[in-house]
């Protein structure tokens, strides 16, 4: 099993935006001496939800200071870009890196998002999907063109040419069913964000794939992302997840707003009318509880041997082979979150990267089925 690290750099009141930045900054610098396997940059804007504007950018700074790890995206939020620039940022971030880019896509869910961008969100799904178009036929051809609804362009050619074909290592997370057929008709990977139970993630899994291969495309297993807390006690595990992690919540729907019910009004965003019920909910204490217990246990959080068996259990049920984690989440102190990851380095990677239990996905079998299913939450990266 490949594990990467994702830098979700949440703004932290009270303290400048450089302190955290540079925190993450020097947790991004452990990921290769460390032995991960990979480093991920998110996108958001405005609100500090998550402090990382410009996700190839902050990649090619990591571009120059490693040689091994992969580099990815988690997501480049397509609506909000053009997509000829997108196009050109992947060719040059691949040769930087030498090849060692992968490319995760989103439409996002922030309505703060596209009125700063000066972008109608009942346009996002389809400024998404041919966006996406845009950008693999940039990338994989000489010379292309486009004449489509948003988007109008001319004979040309991107300069300079990647060198390594990276639309064929391209992924996408999605929410609703129908963003999830576009993703899957296009041939991109799942990017999947852990915040459901694990046997509802291998049935949204099994029909990706299904219409990826109805199109004719062979199935990627997922790229998943989950939160990591790794203690050498399991209370202090625990507690550190239930206190850190229960800090999403208000941080989600500050940038979100999921709770006022405005998604559901929205062309493309009608499958979040649900979400805004459980988050309104959410300012009950009872609630706002169990909540967090459901979501702390679909994370990994435990003893280094906790770690260990409940991944093997994620991969036998959503057969993914890349896991992505936040290891330092909710405004965890820094010291605090290099803790949680040298020890998850020293005492489970070696054992994830290099014992055969965990060398392929080994199937869908319902070993998470005790995990009870929960309303409907959403807590995206």
């Amino acid at each position: 099993m490949k594990v990467g690290i994702a830098m979700n750099m949440l703004h932290e009141h009270g303290r400048p935006d450089v302190a955290v930045v540079q925190e993450h900054f020097a947790l991004g610098d452990l990921v290769e001496p460390l032995g991960f396997d990979s480093l991920w940059a998110l996108e958001h804007h405005f609100t500090g939800y998550a402090m990382s504007p410009a996700p190839t950018q902050l990649l090619a700074y990591y571009a120059g200071r490693t040689k091994r790890i992969q580099l990815g995206t988690a997501v480049i939020v397509l609506p909000w870009h053009d997509p000829i620039r997108v196009a050109e940022q992947i060719a040059l971030l691949d040769i930087m890196c030498g090849g060692r880019c992968l490319f995760g896509f989103g439409r996002g869910a922030a309505s703060t998002e596209y009125e700063g961008f000066r972008i109608p969100m009942g346009e996002a799904r389809p400024r998404f999907a041919e966006a996406a178009q845009i950008v693999v036929k940039a990338l994989a051809n000489e010379t292309f063109e486009h004449d489509g609804e948003f988007f109008k362009i001319p004979r040309m050619s991107i300069r300079p040419r990647p060198m390594s074909n990276p639309e064929r290592r391209f992924y996408a997370s999605s929410v609703s069913p129908e963003s999830a057929e576009i993703i899957a008709k296009l041939g991109f990977g799942m990017l999947l964000i852990m915040q459901n139970e694990w046997s509802k993630c291998r049935e949204d899994i099994d029909k990706f794939q299904a219409m990826g291969q109805a199109a004719g495309f062979e199935p990627k297993p997922p790229i998943i992302l989950t939160n990591i807390s790794c203690a050498e006690s399991r209370e202090e595990a625990q507690e550190r997840a239930f206190r850190y992690l229960g800090r999403k919540w208000q941080s989600i729907d500050d940038h979100y707003h999921f709770s006022d019910g405005h998604l559901a009004a929205v062309k493309g965003y009608e499958a979040y009318g649900k979400t805004a019920r459980t988050y309104a909910k959410l300012k009950d204490p009872a609630n706002l509880k169990k909540a967090t217990d459901f979501y702390v246990s679909i994370q990994i959080v435990g003893t280094p041997d906790d770690c260990l068996q409940q991944l093997g259990e994620l991969q036998r049920v959503t057969g993914l082979e890349h896991l992505v984690a936040e290891f330092s989440f909710g405004n965890l102190p820094h010291h605090e979150a290099e803790k949680n990851l040298r020890l998850f380095a020293d005492r489970v990677l070696p054992t994830l990267q290099r014992d055969p239990a965990y060398a392929t996905p080994r199937g869908t079998a319902a070993a998470a089925a005790k995990r009870a299913a929960h309303g409907d939450i959403f807590a995206p990266a």
